[in-house]
């Protein structure tokens, strides 16, 4: 019982810090290669980031892959060291991912299985990030690639992100990019945020 409690506070806590400072937390760094009709192209360099595996429906997933993220960060780690949000938490599909594998989340083996990501600061590399103390949290590095991405406002349906999803896609067909593996879905704001106000972004690796 008191295990649940902690949980949920430090949730909450995290929470609170993310959307008391979500004007200045750090984003990953992109050049801006294109601006088409519906989207843009993107080059991220490589970056490090902490994921978990997480179960159920993409909202459960996401909520349970938070928690486990944000006790990471929040001192779960050796030597229990605090580390700075991030912008954004990432969802997408894991199974058919063909990065190796900003928050994400992103589905895991099963069917209802997805991968939740906090990409770290960018003063860290793999090598000087705090150990987590959870098993369930891995910490790897993102390789440099190329990104559609279609910005949007609004709340956190899945409905409303899986039409820009193919919004997306048919831009990218009409533009002759090829997509690689499944969408991430890119969410900036805290859920303590009003959902008009909401910057969320669908990410499609491309090449």
């Amino acid at each position: 019982m008191h295990r649940t409690l902690f949980a949920a506070a430090l949730a909450a806590v995290a929470l609170l810090l993310w959307s008391a400072t979500v004007m200045a937390i750090e984003e990953p760094g992109f050049e801006l290669l294109k601006t088409a009709e519906g989207y843009e192209l993107r080059r991220y360099a490589a970056y490090v980031v902490a994921e978990v595996d997480a179960g159920g429906d993409a909202s459960a997933a996401g909520n349970q892959g938070f928690r486990l993220l944000a006790g990471y960060i929040f001192g779960k780690n050796t030597p229990g060291e605090s580390i700075s949000m991030t912008a954004p938490v990432l969802q997408a599909k894991a199974e058919r991912i063909a990065m190796t594998a900003p928050v994400l989340q992103q589905p895991g083996a099963g069917k209802d299985q997805y991968v939740v990501q906090f990409t770290m600061p960018a003063k860290y590399t793999l090598a000087t990030l705090p150990r987590p103390v959870d098993p369930r949290v891995r910490l790897r590095e993102v390789p440099a690639r190329k990104v559609a991405v279609r910005e949007y406002r609004g709340g956190w349906s899945v409905e409303r992100y899986e039409r820009e999803v193919q919004e997306l896609r048919a831009a990218l067909k009409r533009d002759g990019l090829e997509a690689l593996g499944e969408p991430h879905w890119a969410r900036y704001n805290s859920p303590f945020s009003l959902p008009p106000l909401r910057h969320n972004e669908v990410w499609i690796d491309v090449r």
